[in-house]
């Protein structure tokens, strides 16, 4: 489907099934309308060779619909102009991936990185960052120890700017990121770098700006969106009436194929797909379900296992629905999903001003909860929805006089530790790691000037990031299947919990939840645990008052624990 390359030329197939007429127009044939026609091969496809037509030439298709005509960009084009321009010709066989055999990590080691495109760094008068922008911020990502980046969308949008959930031309890297060749380049740098890259996918609706398919062939009903989208309520969203209609097949296979290429062509790890509710339910909450929508990612996951067996298909569902990974008859057949039982309870416990509201219960409850595996689910105290339309990051809404002092410092820093240390896939947002105050904004690039301010801060994820994918050889419980809740304690707020693997690696983690400083006993395993990593230490920040936290000998089943103010204390077996 789409433009194909052909020896010596590109052939076209395009699916209009009311369409009288197709004809294909572009550079190779002076955009002359009766050059080119398309033969109607049954099941309203379309189908016409053009010799001598080149990569990187534009081209539309010109539709009839009775007496009426209408140029439309191809919606299978790699590439385009821009968004209400011109699709151009491409050819994916002709990048050298130059022997590109990357592994990505398997769901246990992996910590990924949240980025949007645009924002990620300044580029002073000449508009939103790129692809390439990105490329020179590699070596640092490498530096915190991340091994996986997520790319929000770079599907091509309307306008400049955008956080990507409007794709107007699903299959077409966004020009004003670079393109397809920037973004194939970037895959091949990350993964050079050790860095798997996921790409941000949004199935649940299209556009609704500058969308070529609205309409595509000039049929739909009730005034909707003609052959690629529901046209009953059924299309309804909160984006617009632009919901795929997942009961056509050809509408399915354009998906299926959509997610086929980021993996296959552009060598991605993964795939995040957008606000998955909006694909199996008519409001995304409850009442009506969209079976079609279910049947759509259990297509993609099992495509993904099939296909892809190292790489992961993620759901941003939010729902607490355990079929979202359930790879059953009933399942969707996920990886993972965004999981609302983690941030929520925790956010809530880190903005809460008064300790005494500080609800342990739940915190310990949003580490030990899981779907089916230790590892399905991905954890975060800060995404792009979380600090964005109202919500700010960890540090504003603590002290938003004071993002900068010692209790935003301390209770953000204790949010990073309790998203490296359970189980889950861990995943931070850009800037996280030095302190980030600005909400997000696609027009508001990171404060980098922040990195070197805070760079002790950073250290201090760095160190995190490093002890839970086992760098120094002595922490491979953090990534370990097993989770034991050693101590809930809602009077002095202290909490600690014991990861393990099954042949017998072990971290105990105590998380203290309140402003002083606390000891106390508890009923540990284990005869000598060693302190491996102190949040409170001065290293860290000038603030932090480098509380001596020693070594936990178990005396008779039990151990003293004794942690700094607002701290997170990880031990070893001595």
């Amino acid at each position: 489907m789409g433009a194909i390359p052909i020896e010596d030329g590109y052939a076209f197939r395009v699916w209009a099934p009311h369409a009288t007429a197709v004809r294909v127009v572009g550079d190779f044939n002076g955009w002359d309308h009766e050059a080119h026609t398309l033969s109607a091969e049954g099941d309203g496809h379309w189908y016409a060779e053009v010799p001598g037509a080149q990569m990187w030439q534009e081209y539309q298709y010109l539709l009839g619909n009775g007496e009426d005509t209408f140029l439309r960009i191809d919606p299978r084009a790699l590439a385009v102009t821009h968004s209400v321009g011109n699709g151009l010709l491409y050819d994916h066989s002709a990048f050298d991936w130059d022997g590109d055999d990357f592994t990505p990590p398997h769901q246990h080691e992996m910590v990924v990185y949240e980025t949007h495109i645009g924002s990620f760094v300044d580029t002073p008068g000449s508009g939103p960052a790129d692809l390439h922008d990105l490329v020179g911020k590699l070596d640092y990502l490498v530096g915190l120890g991340v091994n996986a980046i997520e790319l929000m969308p770079l599907m091509e949008f309307a306008g400049d700017y955008s956080w990507g959930y409007n794709p107007a031309h699903v299959f077409a890297v966004a020009h004003t990121y670079g393109g397809p060749e920037a973004l194939k380049n970037f895959v091949k740098e990350a993964h050079k770098r050790g860095l798997a890259v996921i790409i941000d996918v949004v199935y649940n609706h299209f556009g609704p700006s500058d969308l070529s398919l609205w309409q595509f062939d000039g049929w739909s009903e009730n005034d909707k969106g003609g052959i690629y989208f529901y046209n009953d309520h059924r299309s309804a969203t909160p984006w617009g009436q632009t919901r795929p209609d997942y009961g056509r097949r050809e509408v399915r296979d354009f998906i299926l194929d959509n997610a086929r290429m980021w993996l296959r062509d552009y060598h991605a790890d993964g795939l995040r797909l957008d606000m998955t509710p909006y694909m199996r339910r008519v409001n995304g909450t409850d009442g009506e379900d969209i079976p079609e929508g279910w049947q759509m990612m259990r297509l993609i996951g099992d495509m993904v296992r099939a296909e892809f067996p190292r790489h992961v298909v993620i759901a941003e569902d939010l729902h607490n629905v355990p079929e979202v990974t359930s790879v059953e008859p009933e399942g969707a057949a996920m990886h993972a999903q965004w999981d609302n039982q983690f941030v929520h309870p925790v956010r809530e416990a880190l903005i809460v001003a008064d300790d005494a509201h500080r609800s342990v219960a739940a915190v310990a409850q949003a580490i030990i909860h899981e779907y089916h595996q230790p590892f399905d689910r991905v954890i975060y105290t800060e995404s792009h929805d979380e600090v964005a339309n109202g919500q700010a990051r960890i540090t504003s809404e603590v002290d938003g006089d004071d993002p900068g002092g010692w209790t935003a410092q301390k209770r953000a820093t204790l949010g990073a530790a309790l998203v490296l240390t359970s189980p889950g896939i861990p995943m931070l947002f850009q800037g996280q790691e030095f302190l980030e105050d600005e909400w997000f904004r696609d027009t508001v690039p990171l404060d980098w000037e922040r990195a070197w301010a805070f760079r002790d801060i950073t250290q201090m994820f760095r160190d995190l990031i490093l002890l839970r994918r086992n760098a120094g050889g002595d922490t491979r419980g953090l990534a370990g299947e097993h989770t034991t809740l050693v101590l809930a304690d809602e009077e002095v707020k202290v909490l600690a919990y014991v990861r393990s693997t099954g042949d017998g690696h072990h971290v105990l983690v105590a998380v203290n939840l309140s402003a002083t400083s606390v000891q106390r006993r508890v009923e540990l395993p284990g005869r000598h645990w060693r302190v491996r990593f102190n949040s409170d230490a001065r290293a860290y920040s000038q603030l932090f008052g480098d509380h001596a936290t020693s070594d936990v000998v178990v005396q008779d089943g039990m151990g003293l624990l004794d942690l700094g103010p607002y701290s997170a204390v990880l031990y070893v077996p001595a």
